[in-house]
Order: structure tokens, then sequence, then C-alpha cells
């Protein structure tokens, strides 16, 4: 069991990694060079909405990557616009341009290929893949709350 349990974890962060080399592909595919994999994963995860920037990092992995770096190049660039909040004027809510909306269209249509392109290969039951990664995320998150109040009674009793 613990051979497997070790690589679903190597395996989930593989598999990560493989999907922004799609992700790439599908830009290189588009001649879109002005924006980066991940860049492309965060708009997508942004898709229509207005949102902050702390719900957005929430809402998607991206492993390895600085978001306020990638946020500042994609305003720059166009496929964001950033709104100062009504009730704190120090924090920003952000939402897609028109360019940016138009480059998650496009994304989504790729998707939505890769989507033929599985069952097509036969790779089928990702619903009950989902549950399982859903499991163990549900887990890992309790293992490591219940190891953190361990560590604040254990520190209390040092005391």
């Amino acid at each position: 069991m613990k051979e497997f349990y070790l690589e679903a974890v190597s395996l989930i962060e593989r598999l990560h990694r493989l999907f922004l080399e799609v992700i790439r592909y599908e830009l290189d595919s588009l001649k879109v060079d002005d924006i980066n994999n991940v860049q492309a994963l965060v708009l997508y995860n942004l898709g229509g909405e207005q949102i902050s920037i702390g719900e957005l990092t929430t809402r998607g992995c991206y492993l390895g990557s600085n978001v306020s770096y990638n946020l500042k190049k994609m305003v720059q660039y166009g496929y964001i616009e950033q709104i100062t909040s009504k009730h704190d004027k120090r924090s920003y809510m952000i939402r897609l341009s028109n360019k940016g909306l138009a480059l998650c269209k496009k994304i989504d249509a790729a998707l939505d290929k890769h989507i033929e392109m599985l069952e097509g290969e036969g790779i089928s039951q990702l619903d009950s893949l989902v549950v399982q990664l859903r499991k163990l995320e549900v887990f890992w998150g309790s293992a490591s709350t219940q190891r953190m109040r361990m560590s604040i009674i254990t520190s209390r009793k040092i005391k």
C-alpha cells in the first residue's frame, strides 16, 4: 500500500506538470507567445468572474509560480483588468479583459478536444478518480490540521 501511496503523490505532481506542457503546446498552436502556460491556466481558472487575488490562488494549483508576478504580466499584456475594491482602496479585484475572454474560449475548445481524445483512448472514469483525489485532499487537510493542533498543545505543555 505504501508504494502506491508514494506513487500517487509523485503522479499527481507529474501529471500537473505534463498538463502544463499540454497547455504550452495549445498556446504554441494558437501562436500565442505573450503568455505562458501557467498564466493561461490562471486565466482559465478566473473565467468570467470578478474575484480577489486571494480567491484566485485558492482555485488552482500553480506549482513553482508567483501568482502576483503572473497577474502583473497579464495586466501588462491586456489579458486581465485590475479594479480597485470599493470597500478597501488597498485591495484589487481582477477580471478578464476581452482579450483574456477570447483566449479562455480557445483554451476551453482545446480542452473539449482533449476530452474527446481521452474517450477515444479508452480513458474513462475520471469522475471516480476525482472522488478518490478529493478524499485524499480531505485526508491530507485534516492530517495537517490535526498535527498543527497537536503541535500547539505540546508547545503549551512545555511552557
